[in-house]
């Protein structure tokens, strides 16, 4: 970044990161008037990550793993982070692993209503995710100051985005997003996984030309 004058880092306005610490850190350093934007999927990616830890630890203290609720819990993982407005709540389905037929929304709250703590870890989750979907900037803020400890890792995860609530707001504020840089890294990282690696660079980078034209 050196060979950037410091009027040349000054100009720049905004810039969108994880939640990294020291990337902010550092931008705010090298970037003195920028706006940080903390990117929603890496939002969306923490509080996800939180919900899959509250599920784990309840799975944990199940003691028969042959109950449905066992079952659910792990078969049926991503009906916790699908948007509760998109389960199926009129058909029945067979749920494999379960092997019952239910609905979807059926099968959720068979967890949520029995369990209170994992459903507080759920509906934040909820509130977080379609806060940023509906880019509702008070939903958001209402979910972040109203949030109730649970004893669970979504406490952290809050704190964490309480803590950047300026950069997290502007997220919902602003439509920039890394989401086409991070398509790339992951297209170049492919590459080189199936490629089982380069010996010449630059063949290397000819690869990737070929496969962003």
């Amino acid at each position: 970044m050196n060979r950037y004058t410091n009027r040349e880092r000054a100009a720049v306005k905004s810039v969108v990161v994880d939640l990294n610490a020291q990337y902010i850190k550092f931008i705010k350093a090298l970037f003195p008037n920028a706006r940080i934007i903390i990117d929603r999927f890496h939002i969306v990616q923490l509080v996800g990550r939180a919900l899959g830890n509250a599920r784990i630890s309840l799975m944990k203290k199940m003691n028969d793993c042959h109950c449905r609720e066992y079952k659910i819990l792990k078969a049926h993982w991503r009906l916790f982070h699908k948007d509760f407005a998109d389960l199926e709540a009129d058909r029945s389905v067979y749920l494999r692993g379960v092997n019952e037929y239910m609905t979807q929304q059926n099968a959720l709250d068979l967890i949520v209503k029995n369990h209170p703590q994992f459903e507080k870890v759920y509906d934040a989750y909820q509130d977080v995710f379609n806060a940023l979907k509906e880019k509702n900037r008070e939903r958001l803020i209402d979910v972040l100051e109203n949030y109730r400890r649970s004893g669970q890792s979504m406490d952290t995860t809050i704190s964490t985005l309480k803590k950047n609530m300026t950069a997290v707001l502007n997220s919902v504020e602003y439509d920039f997003s890394n989401g086409p840089v991070e398509g790339i890294n992951r297209r170049i990282k492919s590459l080189k996984r199936s490629c089982f690696g380069f010996r010449n660079l630059d063949n290397f980078r000819k690869r990737i030309a070929l496969i962003r034209s």
